[in-house]
């Protein structure tokens, strides 16, 4: 299997009900441009909502789900909102963006041959571990298959809200516990972080 890269943007955040969210907005992928939505639910259920099989297909791949649903999935972006509106089956969200975090400014010092290189992937894991707790830039899929994420930006997100269905989730809130989909939670702190994952072939 070649490597493959997707190239895109993913959002994390709480709710005061303890659902957490984990939104994936892809630009650029061999799927083309793609929406994933993964839901872990209080009681720790986790539910992927994707749009196509084939979506489901690698996702799945790589990350852990109790249930999944393919259902209708879409995020509109309005720059001069500052907002992202999520609507994927039963769950609508709005999420508001803050300014860029201290670890955006971080991000924005380091080469991007150095981030994403594999060669300096441990170096780059070890830093990220130390500055966002949680987090991993580097793994092992549910499938044997390599992942090193390459984070370039990231902003805060400042405000939040989202229903499942006819219930409302309440308000913003930190994401913990971590999500359990695979090796790596996203912060703790609601962001929305660049990023471009290169996966690779099991051993």
């Amino acid at each position: 299997m070649p490597t493959v890269v997707l190239d895109g943007h993913i959002a994390g955040v709480g709710t005061a009900q303890g659902t957490r969210l984990v939104v994936g907005r892809w630009r650029r992928s061999p799927l083309g441009g793609f929406t994933d939505v993964m839901v872990e639910r209080a009681d720790g259920t986790r539910t992927l909502l994707a749009g196509r099989d084939d979506v489901v297909d690698l996702v799945t791949r790589l990350y852990t789900f109790d249930t999944v649903h393919v259902v209708d999935v879409r995020v509109v972006a309005d720059a001069a909102t500052r907002t992202w509106s999520v609507v994927a089956g039963p769950l609508h969200a709005r999420l508001v963006l803050g300014r860029r975090t201290r670890v955006g400014a971080l991000l924005g010092l380091v080469p991007a041959a150095v981030v994403g290189a594999r060669a300096s992937a441990g170096l780059v894991d070890a830093v990220a571990r130390t500055l966002v707790p949680g987090v991993r830039t580097r793994g092992r899929g549910a499938d044997g298959s390599w992942e090193v994420y390459a984070a370039r930006d990231q902003h805060a997100v400042v405000g939040l809200a989202a229903r499942w269905g006819d219930k409302d989730l309440g308000g913003l809130r930190r994401v913990e516990p971590p999500v359990r989909f695979g090796f790596s939670s996203v912060p703790a702190s609601p962001s929305v972080t660049a990023v471009r994952v290169a996966i690779g072939p099991p051993p």
